[in-house]
């Protein structure tokens, strides 16, 4: 394709934390435009935001509606090729759907949906439809959790045994949701959030790394989830014994009250012939142990496996962070849309970015989280 893939975004308007992460990443391989957007329920702050980002008054919209059925009436040559959705989580689903019905591709932030039932809508439209769909885990674009991968679906580690992943964070340890920081109060907020907070908000992004490095499905769970602040309405802390396929056992601990905790997604797998860990705070380092030699400590930039040496932009030793991660999905996109709209069968390389199927197993994971910890008994996983 001759030029870049054109962006339409809903929601990530002032004082919106996440549309500008979106934002930047699209930028930073220069494949991804900006064109247009509805940035803010409230249409004059969301034509005043469109100001800031120097979009045409033309293309800045009241809502997201408006800005879909505009858009579709745009020449080829002019319309978004795809709508990014930063909203919070309970808008995910109705604009999807509507992008979806309009010819658009998506990319939307997790959890996909506030309910499984309206995740899998949003697969069997994704089938319908042919279109391609993005869920944001970003995790999953580190050079090292891709190296990391490919360690274990080479065998390197001989059959999993155990997966320990974990992510504490600490900002909301007291009442924050009362202090008027908007991506507060609405994470706490059933109406809005869904079913939880913990395993919705942080959860789902370590149990889409377990699965995602491991190559193996979560089959049981057994969950116990807790609201430690007084009056919040949804759990603020949760552990969940895991079982997968093929044998292997896990655990997962999610937590907003862990004091001190700032971003401490990390995990452990650990195999037959030796273990892996990596830590999101550390992301260039990966930690091989094995049983017949000394540990490994492999780089960023300085492993053999291909993939991930693709998405290393710069020499060792400079740091590569969460930017990137965001930069390699969002690239990646807009490749596989490139092939899509020059009729080419897309690469796997190009396809590497979590898809809506992962937005319906990150579905199933919460709605299994919550049911188990209601029942305190171990569950099938739902789907």
């Amino acid at each position: 394709m001759d030029r870049r893939v054109r962006m339409g975004m809903v929601g990530g308007g002032q004082g919106a934390f996440i549309g500008a992460v979106h934002r930047i990443a699209t930028r930073l391989d220069d494949k991804i435009e900006l064109v247009c957007g509805a940035f803010d329920v409230d249409p004059q702050r969301s034509k005043a935001f469109g100001k800031e980002v120097f979009l045409p008054d033309n293309r800045v919209y009241g809502t997201y509606q408006e800005m879909i059925e505009a858009e579709s009436k745009l020449p080829e040559g002019e319309r978004m090729d795809f709508v990014s959705i930063v909203t919070p989580n309970h808008v995910h689903h109705p604009v999807a759907m509507a992008a979806l019905s309009a010819g658009f591709h998506v990319a939307c932030e997790k959890p996909m949906t506030v309910t499984l039932e309206q995740a899998k809508e949003l697969e069997q439209k994704v089938k319908e439809t042919g279109l391609l769909f993005l869920l944001t885990h970003t995790y999953t674009g580190y050079p090292l959790v891709k190296h990391a991968r490919e360690m274990v679906r080479n065998g390197q580690l001989g059959k999993i045994r155990r997966i320990v992943v974990e992510y504490p964070q600490g900002w909301m340890a007291s009442r924050t949701e009362d202090t008027g920081c908007q991506q507060a109060s609405w994470r706490v907020d059933p109406s809005q959030a869904g079913g939880s907070f913990t395993m919705g908000d942080i959860g789902t992004h370590a149990a889409n790394l377990a699965e995602t490095i491991s190559g193996l499905k979560i089959t049981d769970m057994c969950s116990d989830l807790h609201s430690y602040v007084p009056g919040r309405k949804l759990d603020d802390d949760g552990s969940i014994l895991l079982k997968f396929e093929d044998g292997a056992t896990g655990l997962l601990w999610a937590s907003g009250v862990a004091i001190g905790e700032e971003n401490g997604l990390n995990i452990r797998i650990y195999g037959e012939k030796g273990g892996l860990t990596w830590r999101q705070e550390e992301p260039n380092t990966l930690v091989a142990a094995w049983l017949d030699k000394p540990k490994e400590v492999l780089r960023t930039g300085l492993v053999d496996s291909q993939i991930a040496q693709d998405k290393t932009r710069v020499p060792p030793g400079h740091p590569e962070g969460y930017l990137e991660a965001f930069a390699n999905l969002y690239t990646n996109f807009a490749g596989a849309i490139a092939d899509a709209k020059a009729g080419k069968s897309a690469s796997p390389e190009s396809h590497d970015f979590p898809s809506v199927k992962e937005g319906v197993r990150g579905m199933a994971f919460i709605q299994g989280a919550v049911e188990s910890s209601k029942q305190q008994a171990w569950t099938k996983f739902p789907v």
